[in-house]
């Protein structure tokens, strides 16, 4: 399997060489500068996990206190659920054409998405209408998700190992669960697992949606006789995913299918947001667009 991913993070090295930044060129006559910053991320419905981007907000907000901030949720479903609820969230191309006939002029756009999978890729789509609008914003730029650069993946691993609960044992596994993709995306989380693997053995990035499985990580830890394991969600928020598929009671559920093979399950219902270390990557992202403006 080690040998599998180790193909895959050469992939995904290749992938990364693509700039994730896009931008736009003066348009007519120069206006006053007014920048600002738009947040997007996939988004959430459920109320405890807001916890997360309410931590990146005040990141972000510190690092930048005279930059307006706006946000944008990529999944038209979470929308329309909140929407429902009364709450009223921007999609990326509405949040941009708000931001537009307000009169911003340099915006910086930072995904809060983990890899460059599908939502990322129709945000740069987005982002470069926008951009070559005549008229429309002087420079637009995007920053990298979480996942970017073969810098990041170093840097994550590092972060998330200091997340892992302390009463952890070496013998006991702790197990990533990300969303997945059928997305050529997908291959940055084989890169987490090689990176991860190198670091300590017994710490796995298993998916939801794609590659590498619950049945890939079951089976290598049953192999190696672990019978405890720590479930972490590899998301920016502990949503739905990890709510219900990680750590849900369901027969179904990545806990009980774990407990069915002989290993006992100990959930962290905390997003990555949520951690200090790991919001830093991304806002680290911002500032290296902001230096732009």
């Amino acid at each position: 399997m080690i040998k599998r991913i180790g193909v895959c993070l050469l992939a995904v090295c290749v992938f990364m060489c693509f700039s994730a930044m896009a931008f736009a060129g003066e348009h007519g006559e120069k206006k006053p500068v007014k920048k600002g910053i738009l947040l997007v991320a996939f988004g959430s419905s459920i109320p405890e996990a807001q916890v997360a981007y309410e931590n990146i907000e005040k990141k972000v907000k510190a690092a930048f206190p005279d930059v307006p901030v706006h946000w944008a949720y990529t999944s038209h479903i979470i929308r329309h659920k909140l929407a429902k609820q009364g709450q009223n969230l921007d999609s990326v191309e509405i949040a941009l054409a708000k931001m537009m006939e307000q009169g911003f002029t340099h915006v910086a756009v930072q995904s809060l998405h983990v890899i460059g999978g599908e939502e990322f890729h129709d945000t740069l789509t987005n982002v470069h209408a926008f951009g070559d609008m005549a008229g429309g914003f002087e420079q637009i730029f995007v920053g990298y998700p979480l996942l970017g650069t073969a810098d990041d993946l170093t840097k994550v691993a590092d972060a998330v190992i200091k997340t892992i609960p302390k009463k952890r044992k070496g013998n006991e596994a702790v197990i990533l669960m990300g969303h997945g993709t059928p997305h050529p995306g997908n291959a940055f989380y084989q890169a987490m697992m090689y990176k991860f693997q190198v670091k300590d053995p017994n710490i796995c990035v298993g998916t939801v949606e794609g590659e590498p499985t619950l049945g890939d990580i079951t089976d290598m830890l049953v192999k190696k006789g672990v019978k405890k394991a720590y479930l972490m969600p590899f998301m920016a928020v502990a949503g739905d995913h990890a709510r219900n598929d990680m750590a849900g009671d369901e027969p179904d559920s990545w806990k009980n299918i774990l407990k069915k093979s002989g290993i006992s399950c100990v959930p962290v219902l905390k997003g990555m947001a949520e951690y200090d270390l790991i919001a830093d990557i991304w806002v680290d992202h911002l500032k290296n667009v902001m230096a732009h403006f």
